[in-house]
């Protein structure tokens, strides 16, 4: 910053004068900002996007010819919104990002400050994810949860690449800046205990149980909320949507990342239309309208920051 006294501004003599002493001061005219800072409606600086898990698991076979877990924390393929000037978020709040751990290999323990959780695509059985010291079963479907400051790995003991799609709210963590990252000083966290029943998995078998007790939120589309335990910053929900279903969501403030399970369908956002299947993620930002059809019966996950929208009464629907 310039050095400017009280007598400058008191001579600036023009608006032009004033505009370079407020810059040299390091501050600026309120009156005639460059951009609005309030404004009627959300700004939709994040556009719908689709990823296709047909394109991205070869992709990540490439990579393993490349990338070992020594070399990268994770082998992942990032879910960047084409409108993220910084080539990571998904939506606002939140990334998704392909990750594979081939046959035999581990990846090495960490904790941080993002919440976490997982929707396992393909892996077979030996294929896990160590939380805080235990193993926990990676079954296609099903949904692992690593809250913050949780201890978590992955080691496969099958014959097959395992595949998965992370859900962070790192991009939050970055806004707010209160990011910390710790690597496990043994590696990959020891672990013996297989434990089928962790409170961080859900089972899609389970899952699909209780979407079997639960009623239509419209008809032929249930939805089913995945907890407790719930993450403090990502709401997670499993659709069940019968063939032939229509169905339409309201626009929200919320950011919605959505990942088939298992299934075929079409959705429409705001215009944009998408045909996805089994292992493909889309992202719904906030404020945009969401309709669509499934092809044949379907099991679609949600993960949406509803939770801070709420925690700060800006959740709002229309």
């Amino acid at each position: 910053m310039g050095q400017v006294n009280e007598a400058g501004f008191a001579t600036a003599g023009s608006m032009e004068r004033l505009y370079e002493l407020l810059q040299e001061t390091g501050m600026g005219p309120g009156w005639n900002k460059p951009e609005p800072s309030l404004y009627p409606l959300p700004k939709k600086n994040f556009v719908p996007a689709h990823w296709k898990y047909a394109l991205a698991k070869p992709a990540l076979d490439a990579a393993g010819l490349y990338v070992d877990t020594e070399q990268a924390e994770r082998r992942n393929l990032i879910l960047f919104n084409p409108a993220a000037s910084d080539r990571y978020a998904t939506a606002r709040t939140m990334i998704a990002a392909y990750q594979m751990v081939m046959a035999d290999e581990t990846a090495r323990s960490h904790r941080h400050s993002p919440n976490a959780m997982r929707l396992v695509v393909d892996a077979r059985p030996g294929a896990y994810t160590v939380v805080e010291g235990k193993k926990i079963p990676m079954v296609p479907g099903d949904v692992l949860l690593t809250p913050n400051g949780c201890w978590h790995g992955h080691q496969n003991e099958s014959d097959a690449s395992a595949y998965w799609i992370d859900f962070l709210d790192a991009p939050l963590v970055h806004l707010l800046g209160p990011m910390f990252f710790e690597q496990h000083p043994g590696g990959l966290e020891r672990a013996v205990e297989v434990d089928e029943r962790s409170p961080m998995r859900f089972a899609l078998t389970d899952v699909q149980r209780r979407l079997d007790s639960t009623t239509d939120a419209q008809p032929g589309r249930r939805e089913l909320r995945i907890g407790p335990p719930f993450l403090d910053t990502m709401a997670v929900y499993v659709s069940r949507l019968e063939a032939g279903c229509n169905f339409a969501a309201e626009r929200a403030t919320a950011n919605s990342i959505f990942a088939v399970i298992e299934g075929h369908g079409q959705s429409v956002v705001d215009g944009q239309e998408f045909e996805w299947r089994r292992g493909d993620v889309f992202v719904v930002p906030s404020w945009h309208r969401h309709s669509g059809k499934a092809a044949e019966r379907s099991h679609v996950l949600r993960v949406t920051d509803e939770p801070v929208l709420k925690h700060f009464n800006w959740l709002r629907h229309e």
